[in-house]
């Protein structure tokens, strides 16, 4: 450690740690050395460890199991490939969305879902065009990739538009959701999304089992078709997502 440099120690320390992380020394998933360690290696404090390793997990290079240890984070899990995910040959693969994603990322998707229904507040009666207080169909879902929950999604539609359909059970069927839309006479036509990233609520930091300063990205979809038929108000955990979109240069 240079100490003459002005940098503070703890961040030449977490430096060198990542450093080592980016040239492989310390793998995805694999444990750091214990604090002690660390201490005697750097000649440093446990407390100036403590100060490095929490600038490491603030950043999502690390993260901290209680009782077990401290642990480089995995690589990337999930590329969210927007070009066709949504398309209409995506979905007659049963390949559309969060299986599109898993058939091109190579790893096991699951889905638990829960049914609900509700007034629209004015933020979704907007979006949907329809009056407040309209009753919607409420699809809550939890997305896991390999066991591990990567994305909260919360779908709203009329339920004028989901009333004796599989939109309104567990298991939408092959296509999914849009396809039983376009099944009841809802030719979708457009699809547009709005990107943003946040910090988690506490709710969704638990679902999502986020260490404490990771952020989360948000996308929120409105499915078109004659009329505004859907809101999905999606949550991802950052550091277990990439978004990719590509499109022609019109």
């Amino acid at each position: 450690m240079d100490r003459t440099s002005g940098m503070p120690v703890y961040r030449q320390v977490a430096d060198d740690i990542r450093r080592r992380i980016d040239e492989g020394t310390y793998a995805p998933g694999s444990q750091l050395p214990s604090e002690r360690d660390l201490g005697e290696e750097f000649d440093i404090s446990r407390v100036t460890v403590r100060q490095a390793v929490g600038l490491l997990r603030s950043q999502g290079v690390v993260v901290v199991e209680h009782g077990r240890g401290v642990f480089v984070a995995r690589a990337r899990q999930v590329q969210r490939l927007s070009r066709s995910r949504l398309s209409r040959d995506a979905r007659d693969q049963d390949k559309g969305a969060f299986l599109g994603d898993a058939a091109g990322g190579g790893f096991t998707p699951s889905v638990s879902v829960r049914i609900s229904f509700e007034p629209a507040d004015d933020r979704i009666a907007e979006l949907l065009n329809v009056p407040a207080g309209t009753e919607l169909t409420v699809r809550t879902r939890v997305m896991q990739a390999d066991g591990q929950a990567v994305q909260l999604a919360t779908s709203r539609l009329p339920r004028t538009v989901t009333r004796g359909t599989a939109i309104e059970e567990n298991d939408t069927g092959s296509g999914g959701l849009y396809a039983r839309l376009e099944e009841a006479g809802h030719h979708l036509a457009h699809f547009a999304e709005h990107v943003g990233c946040r910090m988690p609520t506490p709710e969704e930091q638990q679902l999502l089992q986020l260490d404490t300063g990771q952020p989360v990205l948000t996308v929120t979809r409105v499915a078109h078709a004659d009329i505004p038929v859907e809101v999905n108000d999606m949550i991802l955990a950052g550091d277990r997502y990439e978004l990719s979109y590509e499109w022609p240069a019109d």
